[in-house]
């Protein structure tokens, strides 16, 4: 079995990572140079980063962020936020960015995801899924979550996959910062539904988290931001508790 991946994700707002509740209230976090390199030394497996208020003002910002973030790390990492072109594309991943997150753009364009593909390897291509339980259904947002959609997040999921993302980034905003465990029924169907990676994003806050997420559904990765941040799980002992568990990581 492969090796269980555990992911820090910064959320990079004005060149600072930042996180908040729910998608709001957003408070400091710290330098995501800085954040990385700590989080390499202590055994996480990627990193993500995501520019939550990405524009093309900001894009020169993010590409030194890129430079100097590659500089420090010996472990893949992927940037998001904003990418709307494979030469948007292109740039981060001249910079030295492992994977590229694509998210509104998509949902906007499906086709964006085929030209990625083709342009630079399925593998390269991450589909960011922000969902909302509305009504009696899951349906994604974009905008960072600021805009909903009517797209069901499980229809539109099966439809990236064929349309050849490598890797789905499921987020749930109703679980996000709450630290109340992740979204196992809907990353379980998901999971079950698609023959590509999943990451699970939003609600982790305990070390048990992480354990029922790999026991009760087939995510292939976790990815959690303020119980990193801030100290509340460190992860060489997140990675040894999951070992107890039976669950398969690097160490």
């Amino acid at each position: 079995m492969l090796s269980k991946r555990i992911i820090p994700c910064l959320d990079v707002k004005d060149g600072r990572t930042v996180k908040g509740v729910n998608f709001v209230d957003l408070r400091d976090a710290g330098d995501p140079v800085e954040l990385a390199w700590q989080y390499a030394q202590q055994g996480a497996d990627e990193l993500v980063f995501l520019d939550i208020t990405a524009t093309n003002e900001r894009r020169k910002t993010m590409l030194e962020m890129v430079k100097s973030v590659a500089r420090q790390l010996n472990i893949p990492f992927t940037i998001g936020g904003g990418i709307t072109s494979i030469a948007d594309a292109e740039a981060l991943l001249n910079a030295g960015a492992d994977k590229i997150s694509i998210n509104s753009a998509a949902v906007k364009n499906p086709l964006l995801i085929e030209e990625l593909a083709k342009a630079f390897g399925v593998q390269f291509v991450v589909l960011a899924v922000d969902t909302k339980f509305v009504g009696d259904k899951n349906l994604v947002h974009l905008n960072g979550g600021r805009l909903a959609t009517e797209l069901e997040t499980e229809t539109w999921i099966k439809q990236a996959e064929n349309h050849g993302a490598g890797e789905i980034l499921l987020t749930s905003m109703d679980h996000d910062g709450t630290k109340q465990g992740f979204d196992n029924n809907l990353l379980a169907k998901v999971c079950a539904s698609i023959n590509i990676p999943v990451i699970a994003s939003g609600g982790a806050g305990s070390v048990a988290d992480f354990i029922d997420v790999f026991t009760k559904t087939g995510v292939d990765a976790a990815l959690a931001a303020s119980v990193f941040h801030y100290g509340e799980i460190a992860i060489p002992d997140l990675k040894a508790a999951l070992q107890e568990h039976s669950i398969p990581v690097r160490l």
